[in-house]
This record gives structure tokens, C-alpha cells and sequence, in this order.
């Protein structure tokens, strides 16, 4: 397997962040991470924007969730300002497919967009 490219390492090191739950609970954090336009579609569907997002993760009265455990990790740079990440997550037995863009901007590799979907059997799991 070859190194990746400094971008797919940065965008790599970022997501991996985003999964530390002290990373989670700190909104100061967390914004130096989310682009200020960043969108999810979370395992529920609901449709998540940068704001509504943090305060659900900093509210103090949240359930905290499990930590998450990723596996099968890949970037693929697709222009010198974008890296598009593949992996997938297990908590508590929950499995999902995870998808982020992370876009290059003046204070570095920022979360764009980011969908999880969730899956029970994984017919492209690696034989």
C-alpha cells in the first residue's frame, strides 16, 4: 500500500480527531475543524449544519455517545483543494459506511461534508 499524499494524511488525521470523544465535546475544537458551511447527513438521515451540530455534541445534559472504532480508511485527493474520505464505524455493534469531503482553506483541511449510512451486512467487506 502506498503513503498517501500529504492532503489525504491531513484530511486522515482530521476525521481521526473528529472521532476522539474529548475532541467531540469541545466546541472550541470543533471549530477549528468544521468548515463553516459543513453539512451532515447522519446515521438517523437528519439533516445536520455546523452549528446545530456542535451544540448537540457540547450540550452538557447529551447523552455521551461510545467511542467510535473506524476501520478501512481511505483519501483519494481529488483536486488540490479537495480530499474525499472512505471508512467505516462500530459502536456498541452499530456498523456504519462513513463518506467526508474535506476542503482545503486559508486555515488549513476543514470537514465539508460528511454522510453516515448505517449497514448490518457489508457486501464489499474485504474476503
Amino acid at each position: 500500500m502506498t503513503e498517501p499524499s500529504p492532503a489525504v494524511a491531513a484530511a486522515i488525521e482530521g476525521e481521526l480527531r473528529l472521532l476522539d470523544p474529548v475532541v467531540r465535546a469541545s466546541a472550541d475544537v470543533l471549530t477549528t475543524l468544521l468548515h463553516p458551511d459543513f453539512r451532515e447527513i447522519g446515521t438517523s438521515g437528519r439533516l445536520w449544519e455546523r452549528d446545530t451540530i456542535i451544540a448537540m455534541l457540547t450540550d452538557p445534559d447529551a447523552p455521551r455517545p461510545d467511542p467510535l472504532t473506524a476501520s478501512r480508511m481511505r483519501g483519494d485527493q481529488l483536486a488540490a483543494d479537495l480530499v474525499h474520505l472512505t471508512f467505516d464505524t462500530e459502536s456498541k455493534g452499530l456498523r456504519s459506511h462513513r463518506s467526508s469531503l474535506w476542503r482545503l482553506t486559508g486555515s488549513g483541511w476543514l470537514l465539508y461534508f460528511h454522510q453516515a449510512t448505517p449497514f448490518i451486512d457489508d457486501p464489499f467487506a474485504e474476503v
